[in-house]
């Protein structure tokens, strides 16, 4: 596994806790997370939730085999009605919210309460696995259930999968601070047990034992851009004992372009694009990175004589 000033300083590296053959997956996002968050400048409250959104997505997309995009969707009732983030095959990571800037300040003025409950409030989570016009799309739905975003992934997994897994996230930045994340996975699969090594009742146990190795890790530790990866995976996992194996570098990246959003115009009827003017053309702005594109009349005709 690289290490040093090879490994990239956004990255997923994959490993397994040999005693029960866990899968694992430890992420860490710096630039590529603060690039994301500090474009939109929202409310700290709102920057936080995103962070959390961002590290989940690539934590959740990395443990998955998919050509396409892996998007994680949550929307809420609250003073946040939206968040978005995706991630595509290849590391390209985006995200987005959608929020009430005044009941943000309200909550965030008002008594502490959780993200989930202060600032989504009652609402679902879905995750989408697009691989293109030709696959069937996956998705599941679950109702926001927990303290944190987190704790919705967790509750997720217990309805809707049916499989063991646990995650831990960390989040730091903001008032002048970069952004930086880290979290740690695993997994225990149907079937993927060494039931030819161990019994039942071990299998149980070395799961247990793996969950509260995870749930050792400091915040300070996840997050550390100088502390290299399998140092922590050591530290926390040298008893059942560990594998880590080839890093996966992850960059900032939006698929928006000026030849999607004249696809998207196209698509609707001449009269209700032109409707649509304002100051002699028509602005489209993408919500992930922030572009704006414009449409003047002489392009508008140029699109619809195509």
């Amino acid at each position: 596994m690289a290490t040093g000033p090879e490994l990239s300083a956004d990255f997923v590296v994959p490993f397994q806790v040999e005693r029960a053959a866990l899968r694992g997956r430890i992420v860490r996002l710096g630039p590529l997370l603060d690039e994301i968050v500090s474009r939109h400048a929202y409310p700290r409250p709102v920057s936080l939730l995103l962070a959390e959104l961002v590290t989940l997505t690539a934590t959740l997309a990395s443990a998955l085999k998919y050509e396409g995009v892996f998007t994680l969707q949550i929307s809420g009732k609250g003073p946040v009605s939206i968040l978005v983030a995706d991630m595509t095959s290849t590391g390209d990571l985006r995200a987005y919210a959608q929020f009430d800037a005044d009941a943000v300040a309200a909550v965030a003025d008002g008594p502490v309460l959780s993200p989930v409950s202060g600032l989504l409030g009652t609402g679902h989570l879905a995750f989408t696995v697009d691989q293109g016009a030709d696959t069937e799309r996956y998705q599941g739905i679950v109702a926001l259930e927990g303290n944190t975003l987190t704790d919705c992934i967790h509750h997720y997994f217990r309805q809707s999968e049916q499989l063991d897994a646990a995650i831990k996230v960390a989040v730091e930045g903001g008032e002048g601070m970069p952004w930086r994340s880290g979290a740690i996975m695993i997994q225990r699969l149907p079937g993927e047990a060494r039931a030819d090594e161990l019994t039942r009742a071990e299998a149980d146990e070395a799961w247990r034992e793996a969950v509260a190795l995870m749930g050792s890790a400091r915040a300070e530790e996840m997050t550390d851009p100088a502390l290299a990866p399998e140092r922590l995976l050591f530290r926390l996992f040298h008893a059942p004992g560990v594998r880590a194996y080839e890093s996966v570098a992850l960059r900032a990246g939006c698929r928006c372009s000026r030849a999607r959003v004249e696809r998207t115009l196209s698509s609707f009827p001449r009269e209700e694009v032109v409707a649509l003017i304002e100051d002699d053309a028509v602005r489209v702005k993408c919500e992930f990175c922030g572009t704006d594109y414009a449409f003047d009349r002489a392009a508008i005709d140029a699109l619809f004589a195509a």
